[in-house]
């Protein structure tokens, strides 16, 4: 098991290497001290010197940058997601980890060096990133255990510093689950993204626990705070790692992709003429909004209600139709 593993860490290795990975040292004013990063620019960046990209800030970055990394390359490369700069923090050199995101027990709080921790993210960080790099509003913090209690004191501020939160087997300081709760009830300016995964490999405790704030969450009746758990059975802890990357990610990101089959058949087959080319309208703009990203309407879903407008109508449509298409795709012969 060890040898494989070997194989699949330097495999990843050189998969992210040859994607423009490398690594970076910065000195930090607020923690006196200088923290290693992990750093991934999409292979697309020297293209455009226009577009700009989601930032994702991963914790514990020695177990999760690699593979959150090779999940993000995966899914842009099947335009299932935008390409992200991915700023990972390496946090197990000198136990800085506990350092870096260990609570009160008595109020759930950060302690001192914590709190510290999350300035330098704040306020050094995420300036860092957008000084030297073309980043996007849409912004995403990544951790595990510890640190994905730890990702929660952005969330729960007046403005939650970012829009989607990916908590593995979190081990929640006591006052956090209700803390989530009252802040996804009250939001109402700005669309928060939350995943959560638990699994069978947690101890009856920690899985009680996770299972509850699972529950409570699922059930809050907010369109500005969208989210999705898993809860994987019979998966090692390190298994479920990669597990809830890849699912954290289609979940983060299904409104960018394309049309699916299961999209056409719950949202749009049953809708009018007019409804689809609303819909599909719609769905571009909530991409431009989300993401900041001007994407070209893909062929495949102008094909997908294509069939809605030409059997539902005897022709009122398709002029529209066609019109949107030459606005799109001016190459292409008139419809």
């Amino acid at each position: 098991m060890k040898v494989i593993f070997t194989i699949i860490s330097l495999i990843l290795s050189i998969v992210i290497n040859a994607q423009g990975s490398f690594s970076k040292t910065i000195n930090s004013y607020i923690l006196d001290e200088t923290r290693e990063l992990k750093i991934h620019i999409p292979d697309n960046y020297s293209n455009d010197p226009v577009q700009k990209y989601p930032l994702t800030i991963i914790l514990d970055a020695d177990l999760l940058f690699d593979i959150y990394v090779s999940n993000a390359i995966l899914f842009a490369k099947t335009d299932n997601a935008p390409e992200q700069i991915i700023i990972g923090i390496n946090q197990h050199k000198n136990k800085d980890r506990y350092k870096d995101c260990s609570y009160e027990e008595r109020n759930s709080y950060p302690i001192p060096s914590a709190q510290l921790f999350l300035d330098f993210i704040q306020n050094e960080l995420i300036s860092y990133a957008a000084k030297n790099y073309r980043i996007s509003n849409f912004k995403t913090i990544v951790g595990n255990t510890l640190t994905a209690n730890f990702i929660n004191y952005f969330l729960i501020e007046q403005r939650p510093s970012f829009n989607a939160y990916i908590a593995i087997n979190p081990s929640f300081a006591p006052e956090i689950p209700f803390a989530i709760q009252d802040k996804a009830n009250s939001l109402k300016k700005m669309s928060v993204f939350y995943y959560l995964s638990n699994g069978s490999y947690n101890s009856a405790k920690k899985n009680t626990i996770l299972k509850a704030t699972a529950t409570r969450l699922t059930d809050i009746e907010n369109n500005n705070f969208q989210f999705y758990s898993d809860s994987y059975k019979q998966q090692s802890e390190i298994a479920s790692i990669g597990q809830s990357l890849a699912s954290s990610q289609a979940f983060i990101f299904k409104s960018f992709a394309a049309i699916s089959k299961e999209e056409y058949r719950n949202n749009i087959q049953y809708l009018s003429p007019r409804e689809a080319l609303e819909y599909l309208e719609k769905k571009y703009e909530t991409i431009a909004y989300l993401f900041d990203v001007n994407l070209k309407m893909r062929t495949q879903d102008i094909y997908a209600i294509e069939g809605i407008i030409m059997d539902q109508e005897n022709g009122d449509y398709l002029k529209d139709f066609g019109k949107m298409i030459q606005k799109i795709y001016p190459e292409s012969p008139p419809r």
